[in-house]
């Protein structure tokens, strides 16, 4: 496996100076953040962030995200155009060199908590999701602050397209995704980028918007939209680990093995109820997901992608970005690293 390490460009107070004397990081997970969701990214701006990582002695292993646009998502007829930039988009990825495009087709909200800052009982603290706060909330009162898009419109914006989203059911918005899909795969398999979806975070319905990609039936329904290694998913432990149906482990395994995991995000998450969590330390101990059992199925279908360490707690008084601190990530792509060489020697000898 290839480790790598978020970064949020040169605004963000973890360095690439910094992520570079983590022990076995070489590569770099960002994207292009002034660019308005549908346009194109231009090739020059790839190439010169590109450049300013491989500056430092990483690698610009995947980009995380390129955004689909909601009209996309929701089917408008101004879908062509926003489809049509994401092809050319893809296009410049391939000519850059970058290998994989990690992105989601969550209506409207990414990743979802309902406190960015909850305190655990060593005194760090972590992003949580509770269902009975979150089922209270409206976010169409303005009222609402959720690290996700809902951020990026105005309450006017949202009411529109809560509005067309009341068109748009499970079957719809899986008509939508293969839509979508059919068009931009033949495109990355000729720029040779392997698109990775990232499974809906939390991997059920919010809000009472749809979501699609959230277990281990979807998952096969949807890398049948498109029979191409390109057409592959970011196996997220931490958003699919999120309900207790979901075997990540076992998930993990049965997709790697059909040639479809392109990007791995390890987070673990501890279980408060059926649709209730809070994000933990990586260590296995500490939470739900045993992190050894995800580097073996890794291992059973010998994973050479990337992964990261997905979110981390704030610990020893960092602050920052909830969920991006240096630190208790960098402990964490320490403890897999761990995992990974304890599993390679186990199967040696």
């Amino acid at each position: 496996m290839e480790m790598t390490f978020r970064w949020y460009g040169k605004e963000d107070p973890v360095t690439l100076e910094k992520i570079r004397q983590i022990p076995g990081m070489k590569g770099i997970v960002t994207a292009i953040y002034d660019i308005p969701v549908g346009e194109v990214w231009p090739l020059d701006k790839i190439q010169t962030l590109k450049a300013e990582i491989e500056k430092h002695g990483l690698e610009l292993s995947v980009i995380e995200s390129v955004p689909v646009h909601e009209d996309i998502k929701i089917g408008l007829p101004t879908r062509e155009k926003y489809i049509e930039n994401y092809k050319t988009t893809i296009k410049n990825l391939g000519e850059a060199g970058i290998p994989v495009v990690c992105y989601n087709f969550m209506p409207v909200f990414d990743w979802t908590r309902s406190s960015l800052d909850y305190e655990l009982e060593d005194g760090s603290t972590a992003l949580i999701f509770e269902e009975d706060v979150i089922e209270k909330m409206d976010p169409l009162t303005g009222e609402l602050s959720l690290p996700g898009w809902d951020s990026s419109y105005e309450i006017e914006e949202l009411q529109t397209l809560f509005d067309h989203y009341k068109q748009v059911d499970h079957e719809k918005l899986w008509e939508n995704i293969g839509y979508f899909i059919k068009e931009i795969m033949p495109v990355a398999e000729a720029s040779g980028v392997k698109m990775a979806i990232h499974p809906d975070d939390p991997p059920f319905d919010i809000f009472g918007l749809p979501r699609i990609i959230t277990n281990k039936e979807n998952l096969e329904r949807f890398i049948n939209l498109y029979d191409s290694p390109n057409n592959g998913l970011t196996m997220c432990s931490g958003s699919l680990g999120a309900v207790p149906e979901n075997d990540f482990p076992d998930m993990l395994r049965y997709f790697g093995k059909k040639n479809r995991v392109n990007f791995v995000h390890a987070r673990n998450v501890k279980l408060s109820g059926t649709r209730s969590f809070q994000e933990s330390p990586h260590l296995s101990e500490t939470g739900s997901i045993d992190m050894y059992e995800v580097i073996r199925a890794m291992k059973d279908f010998d994973y050479t992608g990337p992964i990261r360490p997905d979110h981390g707690r704030m610990i020893w008084g960092e602050t920052g970005k909830p969920g991006y601190g240096l630190y208790d990530r960098a402990l964490g792509a320490t403890y897999l690293n761990g995992l990974w060489e304890a599993e390679n020697k186990r199967r040696k000898y």
